[in-house]
This record gives C-alpha cells, sequence and structure tokens, in this order.
C-alpha cells in the first residue's frame, strides 16, 4: 500500500532511540522528510549520521517550552511547512513524588500540548496530522500506576479533545498506546536484567507470549499519520498484542 508520504514533512520527539527512532526510520522509508529532537546533542548528531540525508536530529529538551517551540518554528521554516507531527517522549518517571509528577506533567503531558500548539499553524495550513504516543497504562492500572499513568490517560483526553476540536480545518489528531515495547537499552530491557521477576511476570500477561518491537508500534503510527488514514481522528490505537482487557466502546 502506498501510504502517499513521499515528500511529507514530519517532526518526531525523542527520535533517537527506541519506538521514536523507529518511527524516523519507517517514516523515512515512506519518502517522508523528518526533523527529530532529543536531549542529547551527541545522540542526535549520531543518529543523523546514521539515518542519512532524510532525518535531521536536533538537541532540544521538551520540557523547556521555549526551545521546543522554536524548534519546531525552525524546522518548519527548513522543511517549508509541516504535515505530520509525532509527541514521543516521555519522562518514564515511575513512583510516586512530586519530581515524578512535575516530570511527568512537563515533558508527557505539556510536551504534547506544546508540540501539537507550536505546530498547528502549519498543520491547519497543510491539513496535517498529530499522533501522540500514549501507553496501555493510561488504560488499565498497573505498576506504573501514578505519575506515567496518569499523564498518559491524560494525552488520550487531550488528544481526543483535539480531534473534535480541530476537525472542521481537516487536521487530525490521534494517539497510539503501545503495550510492553522491548529493545536494547530500554526500560524492559533493563527490567529483565535488574527485576527478572516483574519482566517475567510482565511477559507471562502478554498471550502471544512476546512484547512488542519498536517496529511494530512505528508502523501503527505512520499508517495514522498518512493520509491513507484521511478519515481517522480521536482514535486511540492500542497497539498491545492483547495484553489489555478492557473493552473499548
Amino acid at each position: 500500500m502506498d501510504l502517499q508520504l513521499s515528500g511529507a514533512r514530519v517532526l518526531v520527539t525523542g527520535g533517537t532511540r527506541g519506538i521514536g527512532r523507529a518511527i524516523v526510520e519507517a517514516f523515512a522509508a515512506e519518502g517522508a522528510v523528518v526533523e527529530f529532537c532529543a536531549r542529547s546533542a551527541d545522540a542526535c548528531a549520531s543518529a543523523t549520521a546514521e539515518l542519512g540525508p532524510s532525518a535531521t536530529g536536533t538537541a532540544v529538551d521538551v520540557a523547556d517550552a521555549a526551545a521546543l517551540t522554536g524548534w519546531v518554528a525552525a524546522a518548519a521554516e527548513r522543511l517549508g511547512g509541516i504535515d505530520a507531527v509525532v509527541s514521543n517522549v516521555s519522562a518514564l518517571a515511575i513512583g510516586d513524588g512530586e519530581e515524578n509528577w512535575r516530570a511527568s506533567f512537563e515533558v508527557d503531558l505539556m510536551g504534547t500540548v506544546r508540540l501539537a500548539t507550536a505546530a498547528l499553524p502549519y498543520l491547519t495550513e497543510s491539513r496535517g496530522s498529530i499522533v501522540a504516543i500514549s501507553s496501555v497504562s493510561g488504560r488499565e492500572i498497573d505498576f506504573t500506576a501514578g505519575p506515567y499513568g496518569v499523564m498518559k490517560a491524560a494525552i488520550v483526553h487531550y488528544v481526543q479533545g483535539l480531534a473534535f476540536q480541530l476537525a472542521a480545518t481537516g487536521v487530525r489528531a490521534n494517539t497510539v498506546s503501545p503495550g510492553n515495547t522491548y529493545f536494547e537499552g530500554g526500560v524492559w530491557h533493563q527490567i529483565e536484567t535488574g527485576q527478572p521477576q516483574l519482566y517475567a511476570d510482565s511477559l507471562a500477561l502478554n498471550p502471544t507470549g512476546r512484547m512488542a518491537t519498536p517496529q511494530e508500534i512505528a508502523r501503527a503510527v505512520v499508517f495514522l499519520s498518512s493520509p491513507v488514514s484521511s478519515f481517522t481522528t480521536g482514535t486511540n490505537l492500542v497497539v498491545d498484542g492483547a495484553l489489555t482487557r478492557g473493552v473499548q466502546l
């Protein structure tokens, strides 16, 4: 299927590793031109060198409102506009404590809000797409209950509100909620080595007997972002291998 993304201008936050890196690669494979960001300048430079001319990374902390807004404007100028944005960054702040609540709010939720707000003038012109990465932890109570789960649920609510508010403009807004996703150096790799019982218990909950790959999540994001998915807006697409049991009505 041709996703009609050749030449599309795409912004991705948190694009140097894991799901974010896979999203950048998947867009580039479809012929899009991608600007991505992450906090580490070295990681951005390395990823840019590895990904080639279709993807360019910039060091940005999405918790810094001025820096994020400035990056969006600069990227839009370089690209000549924006067709799609993907909010992927998470503080991964698991556990109570005001620091975790603050980090989750500023990075997970406000990082999404600020990206969408800054990109909206360009997306309105292109009738583009917003996709935010939520989590199955926003749907069900698990060991991430607290800041992480609450903010992931808030992202779904925020984006579905955007979808309704922006429908008449042609701008679409959706979320993707991944299940447990495994990659080297990622949180589940760390849990596998540091908390093997938690890893084993979590793996046993999935009837597929495995966790997702970043590429499986990325494909869902790219499809939702594409013109082929032109009538899909306000959707929370759960990609979890039947991990969660809740029914979306």
